[in-house]
């Protein structure tokens, strides 16, 4: 699903180009997130992929740094948060339920002068309400320019849009991040996810879930790719989960059949 090592790097970005001013060549997938008291499907990760009419497939880990390194970024995060939040309103009228859609947002959105209308103009076209939208970020966004994300940020919170911080544990975690900016779901990062067979990583979630009860805030646990993953992240008391054992990202009709028909975990 990489591209080929003799792509160059000025042909790249062209068809990436091209790729965003047609909108053919690109798809968006959708990863289930599980509500752990439930065990049903309350929402979605939008991620994005890239079908090159003659490379195929292409893995977001060869094209998204190029589109960071370009600029491409900004106008790419615009279409996936169009599309998702489209794809959330058509499911929430099929279904009458009131799902969640998780979209991400690079550090180079954040200075857009334009940001906060594009979101509301994504909520209008959609007919979403704000509460059922959640951009996830990074603590290293939000430390690019903290003083502007902040305001952006706050500004988007006032439509209802939840905020997620997303690999949270790995970076520069901080108590005073939580305050200063409006979060409201904490993404526990896989890689501690996948080492909870060792009893230190299972006190470090547990010291998560305790900081996000403490502070109100959704504990979602992303990476579990075992039942026994999801047993674990369920007993240390996180509220919501993600990963491979319960659902790949899907293209929209196979994600929607999750919602019919929940994803179970083998005994």
């Amino acid at each position: 699903m990489a591209a080929a090592p003799s792509y160059p790097a000025l042909q790249y970005e062209h068809d990436l180009r091209r790729a965003l001013a047609s909108g053919r060549e690109l798809e968006l997938h959708y990863q289930p997130q599980v509500d752990l008291r439930t065990m049903t499907v309350s929402g979605f990760e939008a991620l994005v992929r890239w079908r090159h009419p003659e490379r195929g497939l292409i893995s977001p880990g060869a094209f998204l740094p190029v589109a960071e390194r370009t600029g491409l970024i900004v106008p790419l995060g615009s279409w996936v948060l169009r599309g998702a939040t489209a794809q959330l309103g058509r499911w929430q009228a099929q279904t009458g339920r009131p799902l969640r859609m998780a979209v991400n947002l690079a550090a180079a959105q954040l200075p857009s002068p334009g940001l906060v209308d594009e979101v509301r103009r994504a909520l209008a076209d959609s007919g979403v309400a704000g509460a059922h939208l959640e951009l996830e970020l990074t603590e290293s966004a939000l430390l690019t320019d903290p003083a502007r994300a902040a305001e952006v940020l706050t500004q988007i919170a006032a439509l209802g849009v939840r905020m997620a911080l997303d690999d949270f544990g790995t970076g520069y975690s901080s108590l005073s991040h939580l305050k200063a900016f409006p979060v409201s779901t904490l993404k526990i990062d896989r890689a501690f996810v996948q080492a909870l067979d060792s009893p230190l990583e299972r006190r470090l979630v547990q010291g998560v879930v305790a900081l996000g009860q403490v502070m109100g805030l959704c504990v979602l646990a992303e990476g579990a790719e075992t039942p026994e993953q999801v047993r674990w992240v369920r007993d240390l008391g996180c509220d919501a989960v993600q990963g491979y054992a319960l659902g790949r990202p899907l293209p929209p009709e196979q994600a929607a059949a999750l919602l019919a028909a929940p994803p179970t975990l083998p005994s």
